[in-house]
């Protein structure tokens, strides 16, 4: 992932670019998750979040919109997106704090090959798993933090 010059962090934003972000703590997992919801808000066949602890972002630039949902595992997700271009940028628990950084927003792609799959059990048909990948067919077991 890109490291911001001036600071050494990983730097991401919105598409337009008036909401810029750098992960402050190290990353505890990765996701690709299946669920509907995940599928929805990507407009795409999975979504893609990179998990921090929840002082793990730190935003440098705008200040995003946020709206929030309910999940199917009793928790309350906050959800952040540029007010001006729409671009989701990162969940997060109302339950834990946890940050669930949006994969795409990244300014270095993301290196899936560790990912963890989530949600299997609504993956859309023709999607192929990588064969060594972890899979779940619901939620993953909570990151450790530590």
């Amino acid at each position: 992932m890109d490291q911001d010059k001036h600071t050494g962090l990983r730097t991401g934003g919105c598409q337009c670019g008036q909401i810029r972000y750098a992960l402050t703590a190290p990353v505890v997992d990765l996701y690709v998750c299946h669920c509907r919801q995940c599928r929805r808000q990507s407009a795409s066949a999975f979504g893609i979040s990179v998990i921090l602890p929840a002082d793990g972002v730190r935003l440098l630039q705008g200040i995003p919109a946020s709206w929030s949902r309910p999940t199917s595992t009793g928790d309350t997700l906050e959800c952040a997106f540029c007010p001006t271009c729409g671009s989701r940028l990162w969940h997060r628990s109302a339950r834990d704090g946890t940050f669930s950084v949006k994969g795409g927003s990244l300014d270095e792609p993301v290196d899936l090959t560790t990912a963890s799959h989530i949600w299997t059990a609504e993956k859309l048909p023709g999607v192929i798993l990588p064969e060594r990948a972890a899979c779940f067919d619901g939620e993953p077991p909570a990151p450790s933090l530590k």
